[in-house]
């Protein structure tokens, strides 16, 4: 598509560059310079310089039909091992991980796995789910030389197989129970690894079960499915459809069949970014193959369901990031607080600024402030570095070492987004992407870590846009950094020169990194940090340059990343790692599971720092599980043998989001002796743990109506802050109520005013110790509300004692109070199953004593089991406590929780609220 000696081809880059509306037209050009406002880049490599090879070394083009030649390719996904064939002797693929099912391409067809026994493996530091076929979907007689990727959507895939007599294509997806084949050729074929037992035989639907795992298979009405052996086959009587679907059990049969001909076509995320929430809409398209039914099943990974109201089934599957959780739908909605970013942390009275100015002069005044860096990655650090420095000498008063900074900024950035010099970017018309050259670490051979280094460059371009708007136009340097983004994080799916989300899953809810995804183990990300780098620049470039959409699709990125960096890298809930792996956080994520391990060292540091590097305004969202950092750094002293050696700026720094007087009192100790991380600067580090020191951690239970936006919370008293990059000043409005007025283009912190409590029209607590239950999930002292009910959620068939799930919460904050001597926890709810059998709710109470997001104490009390009859029933703290952690000590603008959840049973009930049989009593005074 792309050699611009070809005046058509220029103008289809030019159409495709004022489509997404990131840039101006490229200019129609005869040579292999491509104009992009000031900058360039080229459509040769430089000379002696590789692009994608295979494992040999030979160059290696995309496996593609006809039908998607012209398609960019996503190469960075779950599935990239279809179109990239890293390995000469495999021209298939290799094992690919959907959730729940796993796949593998053969000559025969499509093999088709359902892991759910973790094997434990590298000595104990790699949990796996691997895939392992029960059986393969094809054709009879097929016997295809390849297979090839023919169509693809946000987080589906179809490949295709033909060996010229036959073709087969499946329809596979993250989520998706189902495989939707359409063969032509030859008689629908299911081999199964070992003899199937039948379970239900109804012509042209077949139940089987094959190592222990049910699965239903479908041929078109009219047709029959016969069994010989490890053969299943079925005439297509004309038809060329077919698809089977692994059950959870074999009773949902019914349910799955009214599914088994509404065939997925497609697959489309929807998102925005809205007064602190951000929401998502993840959409299947069908077809009716038989019949007018066009919904489908669709399961949702942990981080998914934990933010959706939408109705769920019983079902549920195994996967490597926890249960997953039934829908009966073509669609659903997340809905999440919004993860602020700020391009620097506030100013405070706690920050030394003579002490700051050396530091900062440190590096300003450093004979090469590159440390040497050549390569794109390593020059990204080095920029990320000192684009840190930038607003942190502003905030002092430093302009001179702040626009010293920015000059060494610009000046490298040029470098790059210029043509023809020792360094610059060159597009691949093959593979529809930019390389930075001189590479490394396979961003070049491999297509790996685009996002990780192009994300260092984003973020210092957005540092330098705050101060120069100028630069930043688009026909300045704006171009350069937006085709950077085409190139990793590209909003949009018609653009012909670059793929839509190159890197980011958005079902996976993350990034991978490798560009062929050639592992048994399928696609995997190490630095989910660096991941997050690049959607914090997004929000960063996007609010700097007045692009809401980038900054938008920034915080989507971020905070959806966020929620599967806490499940999946840190297991802050503890119920994804299996019970039998010893670790509590992980350095990378496979698609079949995740390792205690880094590519380069086994070194605990390293293994928990990859996941907190760069340390920037971006990384906030790590606060919000406060006791999982602390279980995590406590794993990293136990594995070390100590505390930290080589990265402890680092972690000092992710302590200190959640324990900064601790993170600060390492620093007071340690910060003469130490060498700083490449991409760290005593600068930073310091300016980093003095402030948080100063502040509070960050509170992350409130969100800003701006992206850029945070608040802290120290001893019970919260700080706002905010940066407005409008050209008028503005009233940021937070979630509990406070507001804080920041005047254009400035930052600006402060104790907020017009609230302080979870819901900005209730009062907090006066006077007095008992506390209604408000709908809303609101704790009140107020006695004038309406009655009202709330529905608790249904426990899906499963034991639930001791473990919230689902629960309604209700809450309320800025508590002050005495421990009262010899009181106790007291409540009073009326709860009600109307006539269904077995239910049991269940209450915890919790208290946060200072408000810094931390429960120092929970009390968790037996359920009560509620009769089948339609009616009020009375649970009380009568039933005693099943399970006491933490010890009670005074409020001081403490938090007070009550959860209530379903503890058995599979129906919900209600509990009611606005009365004073809806209370909860707590021991102070």
């Amino acid at each position: 598509m792309h050699s611009l000696s070809r005046p058509a081809a220029a103008t289809v880059l030019a159409v495709a560059l004022t489509a997404v509306g990131l840039g101006p037209a490229a200019s129609p050009a005869a040579a292999a310079t491509i104009p992009a406002g000031s900058g360039s880049y080229t459509d040769t490599r430089p000379a002696g310089a590789s692009g994608p090879t295979t494992n040999t070394g030979a160059p290696v083009t995309p496996k593609l039909t006809a039908a998607a030649k012209d398609k960019p390719v996503p190469t960075n996904d779950w599935w990239s091992s279809l179109a990239y064939q890293r390995y000469g002797d495999n021209p298939y693929s290799t094992p690919m991980y959907g959730h729940p099912l796993t796949y593998q391409a053969t000559s025969g067809g499509l093999e088709v796995g359902y892991p759910t026994t973790p094997a434990i493996v590298g000595e104990g530091r790699q949990y796996e789910y691997a895939h392992k076929a029960d059986l393969t979907v094809g054709l009879n007689g097929l016997n295809s030389p390849d297979t090839k990727a023919d169509d693809w959507s946000d987080w589906t895939v179809t490949p295709y197989w033909s060996d010229g007599t036959r073709t087969l294509r499946t329809t596979i997806g993250h989520g998706m129970p189902f495989v939707y084949a359409k063969g032509s050729g030859g008689d629908a074929r299911i081999t199964t690894a070992a003899t199937p037992a039948v379970f239900a035989d109804n012509g042209n639907v077949l139940g089987i079960t094959v190592a222990g795992h049910h699965y239903a298979l479908f041929a078109p009405t009219g047709s029959d499915w016969n069994v010989s052996g490890t053969a299943i086959t079925a005439g297509l009587g004309g038809k060329d459809y077919f698809s089977l679907a692994v059950l959870p059990s074999t009773d949902a049969l019914a349910t799955y069949r009214k599914y088994a001909f509404s065939f997925v076509t497609g697959s489309k995320v929807a998102w925005e970014s809205t007064g602190g929430t951000v929401r998502a809409t993840y959409t299947l398209t069908t077809e009716a193959k038989e019949g007018t039914e066009r919904g489908t099943i669709q399961a949702l990974y942990r981080h998914q369901w934990l933010h959706t109201t939408d109705a769920l089934t019983p079902y549920t599957y195994v996967s490597p990031r926890g249960t997953m959780k039934v829908r009966e739908s073509a669609s659903f909605t997340t809905s999440q607080k919004n993860q602020g970013v700020l391009p620097a942390l506030p100013a405070s009275t706690g920050v030394d600024k003579a002490r700051l100015t050396g530091y900062l002069n440190e590096v300003a005044n450093a004979s090469d402030p590159f440390s040497g860096a050549a390569d794109t990655y390593w020059t990204g650090k080095a920029l990320g570095r000192l684009a840190q420095l930038v607003p942190v000498a502003d905030q002092i008063g430093q302009t001179g070492i702040r626009d010293k900074l920015l000059g060494l900024m610009k000046g490298r950035l040029q470098e790059w987004f210029t043509a023809g010099g020792a360094s610059e970017f060159s597009y691949d018309k093959d593979w529809k992407t930019l390389t930075g050259y001189p590479a490394s670490y396979g961003s070049d051979t491999e297509l790996n870590d685009h996002h990780f280094h192009y994300s260092y460059y984003v973020y210092a371009a957005a540092i330098v846009a705050q101060y120069d708007q100028a630069w930043a136009a688009d026909s300045a340097w704006g171009t350069m950094v937006k085709t950077l983004v085409r190139d990793t994080a590209n909003p949009s799916r018609t653009d012909a020169a670059y793929p839509f989300l190159r890197g980011f899953d958005v079902y996976a809810g993350h990034s991978w990194a490798s560009g062929h995804q050639g592992f048994a183990a399928g696609n995997n990300q190490e630095s989910s940090s660096e991941s997050v780098n690049l959607s914090a620049g997004l929000v960063l470039w996007g609010a700097a340059t007045g692009d809401t959409g980038l900054r938008d699709l920034g915080s989507y990125l971020l905070t959806t990343e966020s929620e599967a960096i806490t499940q999946y890298w840190f297991d802050a809930d503890q119920q994804v790692f299996p019970g039998s792996f010893g670790h509590d956080t992980v350095g990378m994520v496979w698609g079949s599971g995740a390792a205690y391990s880094t590519w380069w060292t086994a070194n605990p540091e390293e293994i928990h720092g990859i996941n907190v590097l760069p340390v920037t305004g971006g990384s906030l969202h790590l606060a919000r599980e406060k006791a999982a950092v602390k279980r995590n750094l406590a794993e990293m002293r136990r594995e070390n043998g100590g505390p930290a050696v080589e990265w402890r700026d680092l972690l000092w720094e992710f302590e200190s989001l959640a324990d900064p007087a601790a993170a600060k009192a390492k620093w007071d100790a340690d910060n003469a002796g130490y060498t700083p991380e490449q991409g760290e600067s005593k600068a930073h580090t310091y300016h980093w743990v003095t402030t948080l020191d100063s502040l509070g951690a960050p509170d992350m239970t409130i969100s800003g109506s701006i992206p850029t936006s945070a608040v802290f919370t120290r001893n019970g008293v919260r700080t706002y802050a905010a940066h407005n990059y409008d050209s008028t000043a503005r009233t940021v409005t937070f979630s509990d109520g406070a507001t804080l007025s920041v005047p254009a283009r400035s930052a600006a912190t402060g104790t907020g005013s017009g609230g302080g409590d979870p819901d900005p029209e209730e009062p907090g607590p006066s006077t007095g110790n008992t506390f209604r239950l408000k709908s809303g999930g609101v704790l009140t002292t107020a006695t004038d509300g309406a009655a009202g009910a709330d529905t608790l959620a249904s426990a899906d068939g499963v034991n639930r004692d001791g473990t919230p799930y689902r629960p309604t919460v209700y809450e309320i904050r800025k508590v002050d109070g005495t421990l009262a001597a010899g009181a106790s926890t007291a409540f009073r709810l009326r709860v009600d199953a109307g006539t269904k059998v077995g239910l049991a709710p269940q209450v915890r109470v919790s208290y946060d004593l200072t408000g810094d997001g931390t429960f120092d104490r929970t009390e968790t009390f037996r359920y009560f089991a509620t009769d089948p009859v339609a009616g009020w029933e009375e649970y009380t703290q009568a039933v005693g406590a099943a399970a006491v952690t933490g010890s009670l000590g005074n409020l001081r603008g403490g938090t007070v929780r009550l959860e209530i959840w379903n503890a058995l049973g599979n129906g919900t009930s209600q509990v009611q609220t606005g009365t004073d049989a809806a209370v909860v009593k707590i021991p102070f005074a």
